[in-house]
């Protein structure tokens, strides 16, 4: 393929699961309609990011894959004949549980999946009580569409996964993510974190010669306990090219779906105007596996 047509959905969630589910299919079904072959939610699109609390009652959220979600889904790509990736709360066997994105192919059959590998634990942001690191590796998944490289948020700032994806061949960088400011942060700090978010994906297309699509939530998240203010998320979602161009950047505040093209053959281009994989010491990067460098 020369190019890909993308559905980026960035979208807002309420606790009515239902809902959220018409939501999605809705949107899945405009981005076909506009022509697009590929479509990517944000993190944990279901629900809610429950994520805020540690309550063990939102295990009941937690679904095996394949599973009702995934059967759902795998009709509607059938149907449509597109290829879908989804974020979900994965059940594995009971006390062992992943955040997994699940790539759903045209033909309606699951073609992969990939468990997030960075957990974060941070105020807002408990998923070590939720997943367990994943364990299926740094592996593009195979699609009708191209070899897609599929991460998910937390590991969107580790440029190790990024890398390890480019070596086994990926097409795309694909990264769900569910981000957002803390309300009381001053304007300069949010623009802080947010153009280092912004930077570290683009990154990670320059230094490996690849289209990066970064889809996140937005909207306003309550902390259920009210012992922090909530996540104000910020949407952004973006797609970049070869070069670590923005081919598109979505808005702050609002919901949002655009189908965008992404140039495949850049790839090549860009990697033969910048041959960072043919200059790579690999002889000299023993130490990279380890935790710090004594000396």
């Amino acid at each position: 393929m020369k190019t890909l047509k993308v559905g980026i959905i960035q979208q807002s969630y309420s606790s009515d699961l239902k809902e959220n589910i018409n939501k999605n299919e809705a949107c899945i079904k405009k981005c076909a309609a506009e022509g697009a072959e590929l479509i990517v939610f944000s993190e944990l699109h279901n629900s809610l990011y429950f994520c805020q609390t540690e309550d063990i009652k939102n295990f009941e959220l937690a679904e095996t894959i394949p599973g009702e979600t995934t059967n759902h889904f795998q009709k509607l790509a059938k149907e449509l004949e597109v290829v879908i990736v989804l974020s979900l709360f994965e059940k594995r066997m009971q006390g062992i549980y992943h955040n997994t994105a699940v790539v759903i192919e045209k033909d309606g059959t699951i073609a992969g999946k990939y468990r997030k590998m960075h957990i974060p634990d941070d105020p807002g942001y408990y998923e070590k009580f939720y997943f367990t690191p994943g364990d299926l590796g740094f592996e593009p998944i195979n699609t009708s569409v191209g070899k897609l490289g599929v991460q998910v948020c937390w590991d969107q700032w580790y440029p190790e996964g990024a890398r390890l994806m480019s070596l086994a061949g990926a097409d795309v960088l694909i990264y769900p993510t569910a981000i957002g400011f803390e309300p009381t942060d001053n304007d300069d700090e949010k623009k802080r974190q947010l153009d280092a978010w912004i930077t570290i994906q683009k990154s990670h297309a320059i230094a490996n010669g690849l289209p990066v699509i970064s889809v996140n939530r937005v909207g306003f998240e309550e902390d259920p306990t009210k012992s922090t203010n909530g996540i104000d998320f910020w949407g952004n979602s973006f797609v970049a090219d070869a070069q670590g161009e923005v081919i598109h950047k979505f808005s702050t505040e609002k919901e949002e779906i655009q189908v965008v093209t992404i140039d495949l053959e850049k790839s090549e281009k860009t990697r033969q105007l910048w041959p960072f994989l043919r200059d790579r010491r690999v002889d000299s990067y023993n130490d990279i596996t380890k935790r710090a460098i004594d000396n």
